[in-house]
């Protein structure tokens, strides 16, 4: 029994691991789920056990990507003491992802493009950017911020043009860059007032 546990897990993985070296590489669409089977040394049926089909498998993936990516923010945040320097160190983590060799822009934003507005794939990207923009609004407030949700729209703006930038313009500096603008929007942003003395 253990021992079919153990080898449905890794067939899990090796799956996933196939799709997220292919999908992130070169496109949800181009890449067929013979190539991703082929990558992972799997028989076809494992992956339809596993997934059920392509879209199944893409949003694992996407999963996986989000699970990492969060785990990457939580750790880094760790290095920051108050709710405002995590703010600015949500970019010190995006900086991590822009200066990885591998990096080939937001996976979310270019699985995303690739499927329906209503597809399982398109609520997956949704929860993810959810996350992050819950994020963003948390610190905010944390740090006192008179609008804690409209900064975090604009936060939110500036790292997904960090990302864009990146790809687009191969500038790895990109998240510097978004950093000094979220720096200057926090500097100018309003704070929520003192109440005053016996309130």
């Amino acid at each position: 029994m253990a021992t079919k546990i153990a080898s449905r897990v890794s067939t899990r993985e090796r799956l996933l691991e196939a799709a997220n070296e292919l999908f992130y590489g070169e496109g949800v669409q181009t890449v067929g789920i013979d190539r991703v089977i082929e990558r992972a040394g799997v028989a076809k049926a494992s992956l339809y056990n596993t997934f059920r089909n392509k879209e199944g498998l893409v949003c694992a993936y996407l999963e996986l990507r989000s699970e990492r990516r969060k785990e990457q923010i939580s750790r880094t945040l760790t290095r920051f003491r108050t709710p405002r320097e995590q703010l600015l160190g949500v970019f010190d983590a995006l900086g991590e992802v822009l200066t990885d060799p591998q990096f080939n822009g937001c996976p979310f934003a270019r699985a995303s493009a690739e499927m329906a507005a209503d597809s399982a794939v398109r609520k997956v990207a949704d929860t993810y950017r959810a996350w992050l923009r819950d994020l963003f609004t948390e610190l905010a407030t944390g740090s006192g911020y008179a609008d804690p949700e409209t900064l975090a729209r604009q936060l939110h703006q500036l790292y997904d043009g960090a990302e864009q930038s990146a790809r687009m313009d191969r500038d790895p500096s990109a998240a510097t860059t978004a950093r000094a603008a979220a720096t200057a929007l926090l500097n100018a942003a309003p704070l929520l007032r003192a109440a005053p003395a016996g309130q």
